[in-house]
């Protein structure tokens, strides 16, 4: 299968504090007006990356209207980042951190964010330690309440199930795992998804994340109440707060987004239809919700 993400941005490595080597792309457009404009900066969950967020990027980049630059990260352990020996590591507080380390060293003062999944949650973090990185957020699929039977899901499917022997394969499984909740995608969509999940190696594709990252999650004692996030939440209400959650979604209960709204007042919902999680930010309408609440930002 060609790969189809080779174009429209720069390759980035920068350094974590503890030495690790981590990666970025970096789309930058090509007017010199977009300077003015903030850059968004997009977060991808717990075994994503970076190629998440490509289709997305390029729109938002290549916008006829008001262009911004858009930086997407690749968190440690996945994609083009660094695996840690240390795998306790691989937790919200350091990966926040990285994020300060990126903004840093790409030299970014304040952005919009884009968090999906986990990288909302590290949102959650740096609006409670930096909150003077942040211009606006949008968070993808992800709240303070995280529920079991989402997170169950995921630990399954990351730690059971066959390896793909092609990219045919790839593609098949991945519709497998999400078909009954992305009932809005094609098969050029499921072959788009394998592209970004995995990566390849010799013509076959593996995984793109550190096993050790899913790995954890069988420890996760999931009969009892997750730790939530609210207090952390509270550090979002000064920024303008976009909640994208997909229709089919098991992570983020109707429950949950309610409350968000009723404590974040000006918050702006929007429902990924024929989605699951996480809803793919460049399918749908998702696209022009998203250009609308970047027009709203400066």
């Amino acid at each position: 299968m060609a790969d189809t993400y080779a174009s429209g941005f720069q390759e980035r490595f920068y350094t974590s504090s503890d030495g690790l080597k981590l990666y970025a792309r970096d789309y930058r457009p090509n007017d010199t007006a977009s300077a003015a404009r903030l850059p968004v900066i997009c977060l991808p969950g717990l075994t994503r990356n970076t190629r998440d967020f490509h289709p997305l990027a390029l729109l938002l980049s290549r916008d006829t209207t008001a262009p911004r630059r858009v930086i997407a990260l690749d968190t440690r352990g996945r994609g083009n980042s660094a695996w840690d020996e240390n795998k306790a590591n691989y937790n919200l507080a350091v990966e926040a951190g990285d994020v300060v380390t990126a903004c840093a060293a790409l030299g970014v003062e304040r952005a919009i964010f884009i968090g999906t999944s986990r990288g909302g949650l590290i949102l959650h973090l740096i609006a409670a330690t930096r909150p003077d990185l942040l211009e606006a957020v949008i968070l993808n699929d992800i709240g303070p309440v995280v529920e079991a039977e989402g997170l169950a899901r995921i630990r399954d499917y990351l730690n059971g199930g066959r390896r793909p022997e092609d990219w045919n394969a790839a593609a098949d499984i991945v519709k497998e795992n999400h078909g009954a909740s992305f009932t809005a995608l094609d098969e050029e969509d499921w072959r788009e998804m394998a592209l970004a999940l995995y990566r390849d190696v010799g013509g076959r594709p593996v995984a793109d994340f550190d096993p050790a990252i899913a790995e954890a999650l069988k420890s996760v004692d999931l009969s009892r109440p997750l730790p939530d996030l609210w207090e952390q939440f509270e550090s979002l209400r000064p920024f303008p707060l976009m909640l994208i959650r997909g229709e089919n979604t098991s992570l983020l209960s109707m429950e949950t987004a309610d409350e968000m709204a009723r404590r974040h007042p000006s918050l702006i919902l929007q429902t990924a239809e024929g989605q699951g999680h996480a809803p793919l930010l460049h399918h749908g309408d998702i696209p022009t919700a998203v250009r609308a609440f970047l027009a709203s930002c400066r």
